[in-house]
């Protein structure tokens, strides 16, 4: 058998989609357990974390992406603006991502707003929320969660990842730093293996609805 750590990275430098672990042990016809898969890829991991790439596992699989560091000088590839993104976005994006699942209801009590549907829709059509029940109670109503795109989208392997609050209600400030690094009011997607990730043009502005 060829040298694992090289038929690991090359899978994983050539594949357009985080590789989850029942894919990388297909590469061996299963003769590697998972533990023995995992060692490899923490080796690698560690040859890589001073490289332009690094390896990471986030909530789909393991990928390289670009390091954090080197955002700077790849964004002059990409000289199109990422999409910003509305406190409102952000804080509604936040309660559902930290008190999941919640109702539309719910986070109309917390941010003491109405929230427009147009939002939320905005969140599913970016799928980053999806439905993923319905509540027993007058109405039925539904239960919104994050999705898996959403913590690859933010470079996670879970949602035990996300910032710890500092305070009660600290939920958008933390999301939108984790998003941008910066202001929680007008945040950017991080560089991923692919370059920016940007939202769907054909999706609404995120700016538009300030609500």
């Amino acid at each position: 058998m060829l040298d694992a750590k090289r038929v690991l990275e090359a899978a994983l430098l050539c594949a357009d989609q985080p590789m989850q672990m029942r894919d990388l042990r297909t590469l061996f016809d299963e003769a590697l357990e998972e533990p023995q898969l995992r060692d490899y890829l923490d080796e690698i991991r560690g040859e890589w974390a001073e490289r332009g790439l690094q390896l990471t596992e986030v909530a789909s699989g393991w990928r390289f992406q670009s390091h954090p560091d080197l955002a700077h000088y790849l964004e002059k590839l990409h000289p199109e603006k990422p999409p910003r993104y509305s406190r409102a976005v952000l804080e509604t994006l936040a309660i559902i991502a930290y008190r999941q699942p919640v109702t539309r209801g719910d986070i109309e009590e917390i941010r003491g707003v109405t929230v427009h549907s147009q939002l939320l829709r905005q969140l599913e059509d970016r799928g980053w929320v999806e439905t993923v029940g319905h509540r027993e109670s007058v109405g039925r109503p539904a239960l919104l969660a994050t999705t898996r795109q959403f913590l690859d989208d933010l470079g996670l392997a879970s949602l035990k990842e996300l910032p710890a609050l500092t305070a009660p209600g600290s939920e958008g400030e933390a999301l939108g730093q984790l998003i941008s690094g910066d202001d929680a009011a007008s945040a950017e997607l991080p560089f991923t293996d692919t370059g920016v990730a940007q939202a769907d043009p054909a999706v609404s502005p995120w700016t538009e609805n300030p609500v």
